[in-house]
């Protein structure tokens, strides 16, 4: 059976174009940061900064255009009023040095900013004696993303909710530890996606979920009418306490999972295409008529099977309720499923992070870089329906 979410799927293309763009936000950062830097060392002074060893003054920043390994990129050169002018030179050893680098740069960003590789690609760049607080404002620069998001208000209603997690090893008190990442994301009546936050816990758990979610709120979530996620304990709890009154859609491909996993390797195709064709039915009746079906037929030779399919099929089709051209997207987690493989392709050669920040910082960055593209795209369109669920559950 052709799978009805295939098409969103990304293309090879589109994941590589994804990547070479946080690696260009990368390079251009760490260019600009340094440049800064060697502004500072011609004018004696940070900006704002009042001392009698000030020898020039900055005279703002021009736009020039730089071509790297993994593509084109726009700079804003800073300039100094008399002394040498611009921080050319940082360009110039850069473009002398341009494949070396990049790998650095991009070594750097991938394995957590930490100073010590930082400082080596600064080094590169001006010198010898490059200052630690440098190093650290190329660090600080690329957290300011992580801290935005985390701060920013969530303004519109938000219709339709998306929670999912995917789990990587940190460095934590010493021992390196498999830990989660919790990422949530809605869809607001405006019909587009938004990244709404991504977190960093001990574990999926009760209390991990619960702290996302209060989290939101207290930026000021409102307006959720379903909740979709997968149908881990923690989460079905935290909704159910923060959430109350907001149903809890079942994500169709993980329950697919779940019954199949309950059935011998020779059966799961069938199993497999059978259980599909009921939760993705053309209505809630039909939907109940295939169970039906399934149940007397095939779920007869696996009862564990059909009793996984019996505990959630409740769960599992309360998107009926809502508008018919919204169903496809709004039954699953395929979306969320697909920014975690995304994470999983950047961190690959990370191994463990040295710890858990630089881990939020990374999944923050690629999370931010992978979504950048959701305020161009409508998701859903709600132009046809009223703030209220429509019945289509017959």
């Amino acid at each position: 059976m052709t799978n009805p979410d295939a098409e969103l799927i990304p293309s090879q293309e589109e994941v590589r174009a994804n990547v070479n763009d946080l690696i260009l936000s990368a390079i251009r950062t760490t260019l600009e940061t340094v440049m800064q830097q060697a502004v500072t060392l011609m004018v004696g002074a940070s900006p704002h900064e009042r001392t009698d060893l000030r020898q020039d003054v900055r005279n703002g920043s021009y736009s020039r255009s730089l071509m790297t390994t993994a593509g084109p990129i726009e700079l804003d050169v800073p300039r100094a009023r008399s002394r040498g002018g611009a921080a050319r030179n940082v360009v110039g050893r850069y473009k002398r040095r341009l494949p070396e680098l990049d790998d650095a740069i991009t070594e750097a960003y991938v394995g957590g900013i930490s100073t010590r590789k930082m400082a080596g690609v600064a080094e590169a760049l001006l010198g010898e004696g490059v200052s630690k607080s440098a190093v650290s404002r190329v660090t600080a620069r690329l957290e300011e993303k992580v801290d935005a998001l985390r701060r920013a208000p969530i303004a519109e209603p938000i219709t339709y909710l998306y929670l999912d997690a995917t789990f990587l090893d940190a460095r934590w008190a010493r021992r390196v530890e498999n830990v989660s990442a919790l990422v949530a994301y809605g869809v607001g009546t405006d019909g587009k996606r938004r990244l709404l936050a991504v977190t960093i816990g001990v574990a999926e758990s009760e209390d991990s979920w619960t702290d996302l979610l209060q989290q939101l709120i207290d930026r000021g979530l409102a307006g959720v009418r379903l909740v979709i996620s997968d149908g881990h304990a923690g989460i079905k709890v935290a909704i159910r306490r923060l959430l109350p009154e907001v149903p809890h859609q079942r994500c169709t491909v993980h329950i697919v999972r779940n019954v199949t996993a309950k059935t011998p390797q020779r059966l799961r195709s069938r199993v497999a295409r059978e259980v599909v064709g009921v939760l993705h039915a053309p209505s809630l009746a039909d939907a109940k008529k295939r169970k039906a079906d399934f149940d007397r037929g095939l779920g007869a030779q696996v009862p564990e099977a059909k009793e996984c399919l019996d505990a959630v099929f409740e769960a599992a089709t309360r998107y009926f309720s809502f508008p018919k051209e919204h169903w496809r997207r709004i039954r699953s987690t395929n979306g969320l499923e697909r920014l975690h493989g995304e994470v999983k392709r950047r961190i690959n050669s990370v191994g463990a992070f040295p710890d858990r920040a630089s881990a939020l910082r990374l999944i923050t960055a690629v999370a931010l870089q992978v979504t950048s593209i959701w305020s161009d795209r409508r998701y859903l369109d709600f132009s046809q329906h009223s703030e209220q669920p429509a019945d289509n559950a017959t």
